[in-house]
């Protein structure tokens, strides 16, 4: 652990040397999904990325405790404090309980983390399971002067908090209440928010509290649940760019009117999976493939993996089917030319330093495969220990390079098409050759000239 790491520090919008609080331990608590719906591969981006982060820095000695919530109490549809319920809503379109559908859409979630080969954070915690913890912060925020009592629950009182606007730049003069479909005139402050909310009669999900029956606000479940397993200060929260302006502002801000200091050390942020022309791909938009819908289309889910690896976490990704094709072909090239290899060798110093170095520097995963490749074409590196360092590699990537290659039987006809095109080459007819070439391809196959010989490859 001499490696010296840096992260982008969203708090203080710079590139930092990463120090934990405990040397040789790091906590992690990472914001986990509302389960309310499906989890598509737009919301799988930023758990394969944080995966990526713990796999590392377990890779180069840490000992990390990463802990997860679970979101299975009702949000509003908004950022704001009023509007329908998200898990209501889901009740409603399945025509089940609020409870089912949470039970429904965690256990899609857990087993999309296994499919992604997303290794499950060591706590996952639910928001229900958690309501006292919840409660008693709310308390202590209360207690400790930052919190007051409205008609529509108690309130953070964001004046109190002098640096509330800080971490995300907001310009709060230019800020209202917002769109909601009831604002509650008591506020002191348009954009104070709910740590818990009462007078909410028809809300099926309820508790008991101080402060009357009602249900935790948004932000409180995750300052409680990250300090108890984290305590009031460690190491990194991570969370999408959405939550920065309010989610996350807001934990900062009970952060301080519980403990009188935020509670992370290192906020990080990753970026989203975007289709065409920079749409976010998004549960409430609709516009997501699920894990089974790759499959369905005959992808490997991994292929999806390196695919979003290949992007920078803070940079986000474009996706696109060919794409996802594209990635495809490479991951089973990956896996054939690891299969091909012998065993018995050693891993590579040189290349496991600069993999290490690449990764230190803010996570810069698409530039180590980028050195992965590198070395599969490194002859001055035998065969067997371009193997050894590849799955030593595969270590933090995750991409089952080792997983065997089942190849299918080439069709009869693709066959007689390639061994034309080897006669053109022969006879040096380049025309030909590359017209044969583009005809094998529209038909779905590729091929890939080798010492051996040449090999045909389903795309």
């Amino acid at each position: 652990m001499d490696q010296k790491i840096y992260f982008y520090n969203t708090a203080t919008r710079k590139k930092e040397e990463f120090k934990p609080i405990v040397p040789g331990k790091i906590g992690i608590y990472s914001c986990g999904p509302t389960v309310y719906w499906n989890q598509h591969i737009g919301h799988m981006y930023a758990y394969t990325q944080w995966g990526t982060m713990v796999n590392f820095l377990r890779y180069i000695g840490y000992e990390v405790k990463w802990v997860m919530n679970v979101t299975d109490v009702g949000h509003m549809t908004s950022d704001e404090d009023a509007g329908e319920d998200k898990m209501e809503k889901g009740a409603k379109r399945e025509g089940v309980t609020v409870w089912d559908i949470a039970k429904k859409y965690e256990k899609q979630f857990i087993e999309s983390l296994d499919v992604f080969n997303i290794q499950r954070p060591d706590v996952i915690c639910r928001a229900t399971e958690h309501i006292p913890e919840q409660i008693e912060l709310a308390q202590k925020i209360e207690k400790n002067g930052f919190a007051y009592l409205t008609k529509t629950g108690l309130v953070y009182d964001t004046g109190k908090f002098v640096d509330y606007a800080k971490f995300a730049n907001l310009k709060l003069e230019e800020m209202d209440s917002g769109a909601r479909v009831e604002v509650d005139e008591d506020k002191k402050n348009p954009w104070d928010f709910l740590l818990w909310v009462t007078n909410q009669p028809k809300h099926i999900m309820k508790w008991l509290s101080p402060w009357g029956e009602g249900f935790p606000g948004w932000h409180i479940e995750c300052t409680a649940m990250s300090t108890k397993y984290l305590g009031e200060t460690f190491d990194i929260h991570t969370g999408g760019i959405e939550h920065i302006g309010v989610h996350h502002t807001n934990e900062i801000a009970q952060g301080y009117g519980a403990f009188g200091h935020q509670t992370a050390n290192y906020w990080m942020h990753n970026a989203w999976l975007r289709l065409k022309g920079g749409v976010k791909m998004s549960k409430s938009l609709g516009n997501g493939y699920t894990a089974d819908q790759l499959k369905e289309m005959g992808f490997d889910p991994l292929a999806h993996k390196l695919l979003v690896l290949t992007s920078h976490y803070r940079k986000g990704l474009e996706f696109s089917l060919d794409s996802l094709k594209a990635s495809q072909t490479a991951l089973l090239k990956l896996r054939s030319l690891v299969a091909n290899w012998p065993d018995g060798g050693i891993i590579d110093e040189n290349y496991k330093q600069n993999f290490v170095e690449l990764l230190s520097d803010d996570l810069q995963v698409s530039e180590a495969i980028a050195l992965a490749w590198k070395l599969t074409k490194d002859e001055k590196i035998s065969s067997e220990n371009r193997k050894a360092t590849l799955l030593d590699f595969d270590k933090v990537l995750g991409l089952n390079l080792s997983k065997k290659v089942i190849e299918e039987e080439i069709p009869r006809e693709i066959k007689e098409l390639a061994q034309k095109r080897v006669e053109a080459k022969v006879n040096k007819n380049w025309e030909e050759s590359d017209k044969l070439r583009e005809i094998i391809k529209e038909k779905g196959y590729t091929l890939e000239d080798a010492k051996d010989g040449v090999k045909i490859r389903k795309i």
